[in-house]
């Protein structure tokens, strides 16, 4: 465990906090901590900062409700700023943001792959129906003509894992995943109620519907 006292404070005795979704990764805010805050944060478990107009402590949500739950609190390699991964039980912007971080200064229109990008490209295929797009066909025909699919590509997966062939499993697990995703889409099923789920399994050690081990 890092010895808190190697943590290099500036000279106002304050250090950043990076404050990040636990569930998603994503920046949700950035603060500043000084020793007491640091302090009352990891004896209470919920984030706690100094305002450095206001000159005094705030405990998140304290006024909103918003609070953050913290997972962990981890520093840098130069022990100058923390990386604080919660819990949120709210929005983390005064603004009523998720993030804080919603104003676009460049982007190189290189999209990096997300499964929360992609689902949301599937909610707005379900509501727009776009002419000749293979998800509006989809779910156009329906849960039963979705469900279909989903047992096609989870077959495909089956037989290529089979053949040891790793790029065609590559491949149908991909289309496994979509069609998984276009069932979630269609049953209002989000990745976070799947990530909560996964959250509250030892997936590892554990498995409440385990198979039988003979």
């Amino acid at each position: 465990m890092f010895d808190i006292e190697k943590l290099k404070f500036d000279y106002r005795g304050l250090i950043p906090a990076v404050v990040t979704d636990a569930e998603t990764g994503k920046v949700l805010m950035v603060a500043y901590m000084n020793r007491e805050s640091l302090d009352i944060s990891i004896r209470e478990g919920y984030t706690c900062f100094f305002s450095r107009s206001r000159q005094e402590l705030w405990r998140k949500g304290e006024t909103s409700g918003n609070k953050q739950r913290i997972v962990s609190i981890t520093a840098d390699c130069d022990a100058d700023t923390l990386l604080v991964s919660v819990v949120k039980s709210g929005p983390a912007c005064h603004t009523g943001a998720e993030s804080c971080f919603f104003n676009p200064v460049y982007e190189s229109g290189e999209q990096p792959f997300s499964v929360d990008g992609l689902y949301e490209l599937l909610l707005g295929r379900k509501r727009e129906r776009p002419e000749g797009s293979y998800t509006t066909y989809l779910f156009e025909k329906g849960r039963d003509k979705i469900l279909k699919k989903v047992g096609e590509e989870s077959t495909e997966v089956i037989i290529a894992g089979k053949a040891d062939d790793r790029a065609e499993t590559v491949y149908e697990l991909a289309d496994l995943a979509y069609h998984a995703l276009v069932l979630m889409a269609d049953m209002g099923i989000t990745p976070d109620d799947v990530r909560r789920e996964l959250a509250g399994r030892h997936v590892i050690d554990h498995k409440v519907k385990q198979e039988k081990m003979t």
